[in-house]
């Protein structure tokens, strides 16, 4: 340890939150600012990124078993083998992806005022690319047809109680969706 001393100043933000990883962890003020700085720096990109995402929000929701960490090749092969023999997604999977997002269209209406908040958040989530071309208007890229087949429908059946509507159009790799209101 090479025995650097820094002075800081708190705001009463700062302060209180410190004074209650005090009490929590037990732990000294310059331990405790040691494994922050350290904290802080292994976590820069996320701590900094340009994103409206609440990540103490996903890591409640990672804790309490909400969400699950799935290495993206499982998800392609789950998506890849839902279909029929004709190449049509199954009934029975489209049955369960409305009612996923039925379940959701209740969640995200307290959750979501534009459309670009929502796409942020599946961004996080790792379904899909997101970009804010101009306006209501973003450019959205899936990595597989099956993706965009499986996210395009659930987007459409979680923002029915949303005070907008969505306008897709497709390309072939590529979506805009525009948000337009009701």
């Amino acid at each position: 340890m090479t025995g650097d001393r820094v002075t800081v100043s708190l705001d009463d933000e700062a302060s209180a939150a410190l004074e209650t990883l005090l009490d929590r962890t037990g732990s000294g003020q310059s331990e405790l600012v040691r494994r922050a700085l350290t904290f802080y720096a292994a976590n820069f990109a996320a701590a900094t990124a340009d994103t409206s995402v609440d990540l103490e929000a996903y890591y409640r929701m990672l804790a309490g078993g909400e969400h699950i960490l799935l290495d993206i090749d499982f998800l392609h092969c789950f998506l890849e083998h839902v279909e029929t023999d004709a190449g049509d997604p199954d009934p029975a999977f489209l049955d369960c992806t409305d009612r996923v997002a039925e379940y959701h269209a209740s969640e995200y209406d307290k959750r979501f005022s534009e459309l670009g908040e929502l796409l942020d958040w599946l961004s996080f989530c790792g379904f899909l690319t997101v970009r804010h071309t101009e306006g209501n208007t973003y450019h959205v890229v899936f990595p597989t047809e099956s993706m965009k087949r499986f996210m395009l429908r659930f987007i459409e059946g979680s923002t029915t109680t949303l005070d907008f509507d969505i306008a897709v159009d497709e390309g072939v790799a590529k979506v805009l969706l525009t948000e337009r209101d009701e």
